[in-house]
């Protein structure tokens, strides 16, 4: 075979290669929604033989890769105003509703068996308490056996979307605390990458302490608090509270669904719940359509399986505002 024969075969593989790829629909960024946009995928793959490729780097990584066109779709549980949308030429909308648990590892607390109140949470991540026999912890937790043990603050080591939303609550109990994706921690500090690896850090560290999403506790069996919410209660990590929480989040199509949930009213509600959000870029007229066609799919047939994994789903009516959303824009 010729060197100019081997050189036609090379370029016709290359233009092959590039084909499939360009018809698998890339995305990244928000690790908060990573185990649910991995199931809704392979729903979405098995019903319409499509294929989308979805990695949870971070929300910062995902705003990053979008801004850049590096993705068809990025994902972040921070959502951006619309100065910001305009200014890089993105769409915005959520896709569903998630909540941020407080997981500990002390050996002998079982799942649920700790309270802790807005105060101690300050106190934790403050880094003013470093002990579990702490008079902020002991004073709502008598029948607990609590060790003098020094306590791990296990913490996002990447730009984090659930970060920022854990900042937005903290600083709801202690305005002293900044609201960001990357904040300077104090304390005994150990930091992992994704919600997957503050979750390893947890369950490899005893007395540690670290906020993840949910389903990260659900997979790997993890211990998580009751939490003390607005209205003084205190409040066990589970589907129905995150779903009253989920009631208070208003979004409109005027300003691209911005909103920030965490914190919510309620006596019922759990206190730290988060949204998580899809962009697009503005001039992807025909790549933005097979986006919404995906997530049209798991708004259409994914509840369940949200709801299983722990997420909360977006109410009919939020479903139908993205819907005519898209229809605007001219997207769906």
């Amino acid at each position: 075979m010729t060197f100019k024969k081997l050189a036609t075969l090379a370029i016709a593989a290359s233009l092959a290669t590039t084909t499939i790829m360009a018809d698998e629909l890339q995305g990244r960024g928000a690790s908060f929604p990573g185990p649910l946009y991995k199931a809704w995928i392979s729903g979405y793959n098995a019903k319409t033989g499509e294929k989308v490729n979805y990695t949870p780097t971070g929300s910062g990584d995902g705003v990053k890769s979008i801004k850049k066109r590096m993705v068809d779709f990025a994902g972040s549980d921070k959502p951006m105003k619309i100065d910001k949308l305009k200014k890089n030429k993105l769409f915005m909308f959520p896709t569903v509703v998630g909540s941020i648990v407080l997981s500990y590892n002390i050996p002998g607390i079982k799942d649920g068996e700790l309270k802790l109140s807005e105060k101690a949470v300050a106190g934790i991540f403050s880094g003013k308490i470093t002990h579990w026999d702490d008079e902020a912890i002991t004073s709502v937790n008598p029948d607990l056996k609590l060790p003098h043990e020094k306590m791990t603050i296990a913490v996002r080591a990447d730009k984090s979307g659930t970060t920022y939303n854990f900042t937005y609550y903290l600083n709801k109990l202690d305005s002293t605390f900044k609201v960001s994706k990357k904040p300077n921690w104090k304390g005994n500090v150990v930091a992992g990458k994704s919600n997957s690896g503050v979750s390893a850090n947890i369950q490899q560290t005893k007395y540690a302490i670290g906020y993840i999403e949910y389903s990260y506790k659900q997979k790997l069996g993890l211990a998580a608090a009751q939490v003390e919410n607005k209205e003084g209660e205190y409040i066990t990590a589970t589907l129905e509270s995150f779903q009253d929480a989920a009631k208070y989040a208003k979004w409109t199509p005027d300003n691209d669904f911005y909103a920030v949930i965490a914190y919510p009213d309620g006596k019922t509600s759990y206190p730290i719940v988060a949204a998580t959000f899809a962009l697009l870029p503005i001039e992807k007229t025909d790549t933005n359509k097979q986006v919404t066609k995906f997530f049209d799919y798991a708004y259409t047939n994914g509840d369940k399986i949200a709801m299983d994994l722990g997420y909360v789903p977006l109410p009919k009516e939020t479903k139908d505002m993205i819907r005519k959303y898209w229809k605007d824009k001219g997207i769906n």
